[in-house]
Parts: C-alpha cells; sequence; structure tokens
C-alpha cells in the first residue's frame, strides 16, 4: 500500500505542479501568468492577474507538497480550494464529463487530495520521515472544508462576462 500511495501522489502531486507552472511560469506548453490572467479575466475572475497568481503558487506549492508527502492536509486545503473554484465557476454548468468541458477532471483531481490527507501519504513520505502525523478524516474534512469556503469565496469578485457586455451595450 505504501508504494501505490507513493505512485498516486507523485503522479497527481506532479500533474498539480506541473500544470501551476504551466500558468505561472509558460513551461510545458503553457501560457504563463499573463496570458492566464487575461484567461481568468476572461471567464469573468476580478482581478485576473491576482487570481491566476493565486491558483496557479496553489497548483505549484500544494502540487509539490502532496508529491513530497509533507504537510498533506495543507496540500489538500489549496488543491482542493483551486479545484473547488474551477467547478463552481467554469465547470459546473458544462455537466459531468470532461470531453464537455465538465466537472469530472477537477472533481477527480480533488477528491485524491482529500483521500491522501485522509489516509495518510504513507511510509514514503516526507511526512513520516519527519514524524509528522498529520492525517486522517478529520484533518481532511477540515481541509475540504476550508478549501470549499476559499473557492467558493474566489467567486464572490467575478462578474460573468456576459452580464458585463449587457451592461456596457445598455450604458
Amino acid at each position: 500500500m505504501n508504494t501505490a500511495l507513493l505512485v498516486l501522489r507523485l503522479v497527481v502531486g506532479l500533474l498539480f505542479t506541473g500544470h501551476g507552472a504551466q500558468n505561472l511560469f509558460g513551461w510545458f506548453g503553457g501560457h504563463g501568468l499573463r496570458q492566464t490572467a487575461g484567461f481568468f479575466e476572461s471567464i469573468g475572475y476580478r482581478p485576473g492577474l491576482a487570481m491566476a497568481l493565486l491558483a496557479g503558487l496553489a497548483e505549484l506549492t500544494g502540487g509539490l507538497l502532496l508529491a513530497a508527502g509533507l504537510f498533506v492536509p495543507a496540500a489538500a486545503l489549496a488543491l482542493c480550494g483551486v479545484m473547488v473554484s474551477a467547478i463552481a465557476g467554469v465547470h459546473w454548468p458544462k455537466g459531468v464529463w470532461n470531453q464537455n468541458g465538465g466537472i469530472e477532471f477537477p472533481l477527480l483531481m480533488g477528491t485524491v487530495a482529500f483521500v491522501v490527507a485522509a489516509i495518510g501519504p504513507g511510509r514514503f513520505s516526507l511526512d513520516e520521515a519527519f514524524g509528522l502525523d498529520w492525517h486522517g478524516l478529520w484533518w481532511a474534512l477540515g481541509a475540504v472544508g476550508l478549501a470549499t469556503l476559499g473557492g467558493l469565496l474566489s467567486l464572490i469578485p467575478r462578474r460573468r462576462p456576459q452580464r458585463e457586455q449587457q451592461l456596457r451595450e445598455a450604458a
């Protein structure tokens, strides 16, 4: 089981890390911070630069923490917060399936972060090496609860592009 947890943490954590690096630095074929900020603005996240920076940093650092198995509830908090915001702000209206831009993929990624926080990162982790026992159902529920609150709060300054267009046309 410890080897399986290591593989799960590495794959999912490094995918999150890579996505954060795409958004922040333009690595791995990504667009970088400025273009990501422009995209965030276009889908209604305000201010786009700050929101893109926060999301990118959460994915980058949360992914590294998850991959390393270090402070896994903090990793789950950061990663689930971004996934909640993505699901609620972008993917929800598109249904379940990823092929339609739905919630399938961000829900899966957030679920993995929750599960690792609940069961622990395993023997092959920095938490184990440092003697940290910060995992369990309550740690995971607390992380996801705070992540849900943070992810939903990120939607408050968000304005729908269609609504802005209607307001401009009315003026």
